[in-house]
């Protein structure tokens, strides 16, 4: 019997969304193509183009955006994804990270060992209503609004019986993976089923984002993202087919140095044809703009020292921007005259990026009277490779979700907000939440020990 291991699982999943997604949103199709090109293109023209993945991985790699109404909701899901290796990393407050109202808080269910990540680095970045902070839900509307969330289903039975088994065996049997993914994949399609106008329009008064989560019967695929080599290339190209893109991309300006952490920007959320239940009961033809394109692209992770220094230059940024300047020629001016490393070299002496460490050419650490990983690299005894950041910035997806919002909702300061921490989101989840981090501190360390071990090296060296 042919078993199918979890990661071909999970590229299977990723394939069957992306092909589903390609069908509901032709534009999506269009951002994959220019993909493949520029990275293409990068590949050819950069030596280092391959630095942080290879092209075959970032070819494949891809995130969704799912969003659910209630911890039973959240659970289920987190019961499918682990069915695919997908475990949930961060916890994401979104409430407070944008001027618009987008009432929810996220986790990212994705691989979390190397191998996996390397194999298929699938990510789904999952967002649950917050249906009991006042600052956006009146008591009325969140009885309601439980009452509507409760009454659906949206995996079945059969679904979540084979995640379960996909998690006990780490992998299926053929039939049954095929079955499995298939299953899954439905489950995110975007629902044929009318929506109550009146219901939704009501949600949508608090925020689009509410509306789409508990004004419709179903969940779906909100975006899916593909990865790209040079983001600002892309975002020229899209608007040069005529697709309206988003007023900025999201995150860190490009600048002289290294790409660190994240970049992400979007075309505009598109007309989508939708059927409403008007309040006689007719059903009539309608559109709704609630899903848009996004791509992405992944920089170097940078350390709760290299964070510092990350917040501080894009405060920097910001005010500078108040001041007349476009956001992205401000970025660019702040962090070219800031003193945050302009090399990886620079950001491994000062511990600022998590680095995975090997035996150079040079075997003798002899002069290292402290053993420090930094002085090891710079006598060619180790080498350092960046580790690609795999997580995501609330700021940058608090951006791209207001950027398509279709108004800015209504949000309420005067009322207290519900407290949701990740121990919460664990407990909602019924399973450990990973902090990026710790992964990528324990990918270090491991590395580390495992070279000084090469080398003979007691242990005890200084961890970055």
């Amino acid at each position: 019997m042919t078993v199918i291991p979890t990661w071909q699982l999970r590229a299977r999943f990723a394939a069957a969304l992306s092909s589903m997604y390609g069908r509901e949103v032709p534009a999506y199709a269009t951002l994959v193509d220019v993909c493949e090109d520029i990275n293409t293109a990068v590949v050819a023209g950069r030596d280092d183009a391959e630095r942080l993945g290879d092209i075959g991985r970032v070819t494949a790699e891809r995130h969704g955006a799912i969003r659910v109404g209630t911890p039973r909701e959240l659970r289920a899901v987190g019961t499918i994804f682990a069915g695919f290796g997908m475990h949930p990393v961060g916890f994401y407050d979104l409430r407070d990270a944008a001027r618009s109202a987008v009432p929810v808080v996220s986790t990212a269910f994705r691989p979390i060992d190397a191998d996996e990540l390397a194999r298929n680095p699938f990510r789904v970045f999952t967002s649950m209503l917050a249906v009991d902070d006042r600052r956006f839900f009146s008591e009325d509307l969140q009885s309601r609004l439980e009452t509507f969330l409760g009454r659906r289903t949206l995996f079945g039975e059969e679904l979540l019986t084979l995640a379960e088994r996909a998690i006990a065996e780490r992998g299926l049997p053929s039939a049954e993976a095929d079955t499995f993914v298939h299953l899954a994949t439905s489950a995110f399609e975007l629902s044929s089923e009318p929506t109550d106008r009146a219901w939704y329009a009501e949600l949508e008064q608090v925020s689009a984002v509410a509306a789409d989560i508990g004004g419709v019967t179903r969940t779906h695929i909100n975006h899916l993202t593909p990865r790209v080599l040079d983001i600002d290339e892309l975002y020229t190209r899209m608007q040069r087919r005529g697709l309206k893109m988003i007023d900025q991309i999201q995150g860190p300006p490009r600048w002289t140095g290294p790409d660190v952490l994240l970049r992400q920007t979007s075309f505009r959320a598109l007309a989508e044809p939708r059927k409403y239940r008007e309040s006689n009961g007719e059903v009539v033809d309608g559109t709704l703009r609630v899903r848009f394109g996004e791509v992405e692209s992944r920089g170097i992770a940078l350390t709760p020292r290299g964070r510092e220094r990350y917040d501080a230059l894009m405060a920097e940024t910001d005010a500078a921007a108040r001041n007349g300047s476009s956001w992205q020629d401000a970025g660019r001016s702040v962090w070219d005259a800031s003193d945050f490393p302009t090399t990886e070299t620079g950001l491994e002496e000062e511990a600022l990026a998590y680095f995975t460490y090997r035996v150079g050419d040079v075997h003798s650490p002899s002069g290292v009277a402290d053993r420090d990983p930094a002085a090891l690299v710079r006598s060619g005894t180790l080498v350092a490779t960046p580790i690609v950041y795999e997580d995501f910035l609330p700021r940058s997806a608090a951006g791209i979700f207001q950027s398509n919002l279709s108004g800015n909702g209504t949000k309420d300061s005067t009322n207290t907000g519900a407290d949701y921490t990740i121990d919460w989101f664990a407990g909602a989840l019924g399973r450990e939440v990973h902090t990026p981090e710790a992964l990528y501190r324990a990918q270090q360390d491991a590395s580390l020990r495992e070279s000084l071990t090469q080398l003979g090296i007691e242990q005890g060296v200084n961890s970055r």
